[in-house]
Order: C-alpha cells, then sequence, then structure tokens
C-alpha cells in the first residue's frame, strides 16, 4: 500500500499527576519526584523510533496529552517540539496543543509554556457548579478554573475547555443556563460529554446500589438536542459528536484521528497508527522507561491490520464527524471498491438516521442521537469491504 502523505500528528503523552484524580491508575501515575532530564532524553528517543518508521513526512500538529501534561517543564515541551519540528516538516499552521488541568499552579506556567512553542491550550473545566465538581471528584472550584480560563486566554492564541453533563438530578434548565456561561467567554472551542457510567468505576457501583441517578434516555435526548441547538445558534456547532468549534477552529490534531491519518505516539501508554500498524508503547512508566534505555524506544507492541480492520476502524471514526466519513479512503484501505449501497445503510437512510451520497457516508442530526446504535449496524455491512 503507498504510504499515507496527509498530514502527521504526534502525540505525546506524559504519565505524571501531582495529586489524585478519577481519570487514572492512582499508583502508577502519581510522583512526588520525577528525573526530568532522563525523561526527555527518553522521550526524545521514542520520538526518533518514530521518525524512522514515518520519514519525509509534514507534521500538521502536535499534542501533549496524558497526566497532566501542563506540569511538563517548558524545557522538556520546548525540546519535544524543536525535535519534531527538525525531523518532519512542520506545515504553515501547525497546531500545538497541550491539555491542562484548571488549577492555579498550572495556570502560573501557562507564559512558559506559550514561550516553548504551544499554541493552543485544552483545560479540563468539566463544569461550572461547584457542587458538581465535587461529585466528579476535581480538585479546583469554579472561580479557580475560571481564572485559568482567564490566563490561558492571554496566553495562547486558541483556546478549548471541556464540560460534562447529564450528570445526576441535572435539569435541562439547569444545563441550558450553564452552557450559556460557557458560550459567553468567547473561546473558539468546546468538547461537552455527556457523563457515561463505566463499568467497575466508582460510579458504576453508585448507582448499582441506587444512590446515583442519572437521566434517563429521553432527558439526555433533551439535553442533547439543546446543546447543538445552543452551540450552533452560537457559531460554534457541532463538526463532531461531542465536539463544537468555531469555522476554521476545530482541533486539527483530533480531526486527523477521526480522518483516520497517521499519528505518531510516544511516551508510556501512547498508541499509534502509521501506514497500517498500530503500535502501543508500555504503560507502566518505569517498565518504558528501561524499555527506552534498552532498546531506543519504549515500544510494545507493533501489528499490521487486516485491511478489514483499518475500514472499520475508519467508519467507526468517520461516523462520529458532521462530514461523515469518505468511502473512496475507506475502499482503499478495504484494498477493493466501495459497495454502491449497504443493506443497513439503505434501511437507516429510508429512516432519515443517514445520507449516502456516491463517495461519503455521513450521520443526519436525527441519527447523530441514535449513533450508538447506527454504528454497528454500519459497520457489520461493511464486510463486504473485506
Amino acid at each position: 500500500m503507498t504510504p499515507d502523505k496527509t498530514p502527521l500528528a504526534l502525540y505525546v503523552h506524559w504519565p505524571f499527576c501531582v495529586s489524585k484524580c478519577p481519570y487514572c491508575d492512582f499508583n502508577s501515575h502519581v510522583r512526588d519526584v520525577v528525573d526530568q532530564r532522563a525523561w526527555r532524553d527518553a522521550l526524545l528517543a521514542d520520538l526518533a523510533y518514530e521518525a524512522q518508521a514515518l520519514p519525509g513526512r509534514t507534521l500538521g500538529s502536535i499534542f501533549f496529552g496524558g497526566g497532566t501534561p501542563s506540569l511538563m517543564p517548558p524545557a522538556t515541551v520546548a525540546a519535544i517540539i524543536d525535535a519534531a519540528r527538525t525531523i518532519w516538516t512542520p506545515a504553515e499552521n501547525i497546531e500545538i496543543t497541550l491539555e491542562a488541568n484548571p488549577s492555579s499552579v498550572e495556570a502560573a506556567r501557562f507564559a512558559d509554556l506559550a514561550a516553548a512553542g504551544v499554541n493552543r491550550v485544552s483545560l479540563g473545566l468539566q463544569s461550572l457548579d461547584n457542587a458538581a465538581l465535587k461529585f466528579l471528584d476535581r480538585a479546583h472550584d469554579v472561580n479557580e478554573g475560571l481564572g485559568a480560563l482567564d490566563t490561558a486566554q492571554r496566553h495562547f492564541e486558541r483556546v478549548s475547555f471541556d464540560l460534562i453533563y447529564a450528570l445526576p438530578d441535572q435539569s435541562l434548565a439547569a444545563w441550558q443556563a450553564e452552557l450559556a456561561r460557557a458560550l459567553s467567554f468567547g473561546t473558539e472551542h468546546l468538547s461537552l460529554y455527556q457523563l457515561t457510567i463505566e463499568p467497575g468505576t466508582r460510579f458504576a457501583t453508585e448507582a448499582a446500589k441506587g444512590r446515583l441517578t442519572i437521566p434517563d434516555g429521553d432527558t439526555a435526548a433533551d439535553l442533547f438536542e439543546a446543546t447543538r441547538a445552543m452551540t450552533a445558534a452560537a457559531g460554534l456547532p457541532a463538526y463532531e459528536t461531542s465536539n463544537h468549534a468555531k469555522a476554521g477552529a476545530e482541533s486539527r490534531h483530533n480531526l486527523t484521528y477521526w480522518r483516520y491519518g497517521d499519528y505518531a505516539g510516544v511516551g508510556p501508554g501512547a498508541h499509534g497508527r502509521r501506514d497500517g500498524v498500530a503500535t502501543q508503547r508500555r504503560k507502566k512508566p518505569e517498565n518504558w522507561l528501561s524499555a527506552v534505555a534498552r532498546n531506543g524506544h519504549g515500544t510494545e507492541v507493533e501489528t499490521s491490520l487486516a485491511p478489514h480492520d483499518r475500514a472499520t476502524e475508519s467508519l467507526l471514526m468517520g461516523l462520529r464527524l458532521r462530514e461523515g466519513v469518505d468511502l473512496t479512503h475507506v475502499a482503499r484501505l478495504a484494498g477493493g471498491a466501495a459497495p454502491i449501497v449497504w443493506p443497513a445503510v439503505a434501511r437507516l437512510e429510508a429512516q432519515g438516521f443517514i445520507v449516502h451520497e456516491p463517495d461519503r457516508l455521513r450521520v443526519t442530526e436525527a441519527g447523530a442521537l441514535l449513533l450508538d446504535a447506527i454504528l454497528p449496524l454500519v459497520v457489520g455491512d461493511a464486510s463486504a469491504l473485506a
């Protein structure tokens, strides 16, 4: 297969947290002391290994994510950015994003991180209600979060933040008021996620004991529809299931994922996709660090994906986008021609949930409400691509 020549994305995973949070393995991620020089050198070595496998590419985006990447030393951030820009040809409008918790400690570093080359920040506000933040086990309160947002808007060209809705006992009116306030801050991008109860989590245990009641299906649908309507009216329509942006302000890094482009993943636990190969780094920080010292990289698994698997992944990702999925691209991944009409797709189109064009498939507004049910039907039909 001809190597992909579309802009490449780079994901850099920084695994460490400075305090407990509900989104990571506390025992393996919380550290009091980190050998910053050793970690910088290891990340650069891991990056160099990926560069050998992806030569001659244009670099469209860099994303620093993971535990608390806003507490990475700015010198380390700058070193990685400089190395990546040297290894690959940076796009003229290269997007360099860093995830940050909205604490005053992290906000104090924003000026230095901007000077290091970061031009976009994604803040994990999660709620504009203190009771909800307590429920979500967040360390910051609303005032601290909004202070971090103000600092971010002063230092970065582009700012996004996320909120979680469909919380226990959250009414439609309460969410509309919170979203209206969020839209008033004038950021170019919002990520708005419905709370999901994952098996094995504290939330699942509480729900099973009857101590946690989340909105039912009808209420959740009302919340979803209100979210789409309000963001669209404010000039930030949904371009992906949970992501909303002004025209031209979409996350270019995440669009690489959703359009099934190549991305290099470095750092503990990072995943990647390059030229039909799925990569995964060792997850535990010390194991990754030892692997880099031993092998020059932290890779644990490199798996060549079958054409059908690549086509399936591209459908699952692309149908989340308002623009839909390019069927020519799907067919190329599958090594064959796309079928004219798939049975389930024809039924879904007749029901008004999907639009099937000659070279594109996309979900309608009505279908977006039922995306989790629609995707298995489309992917099942896509077996014809194998």
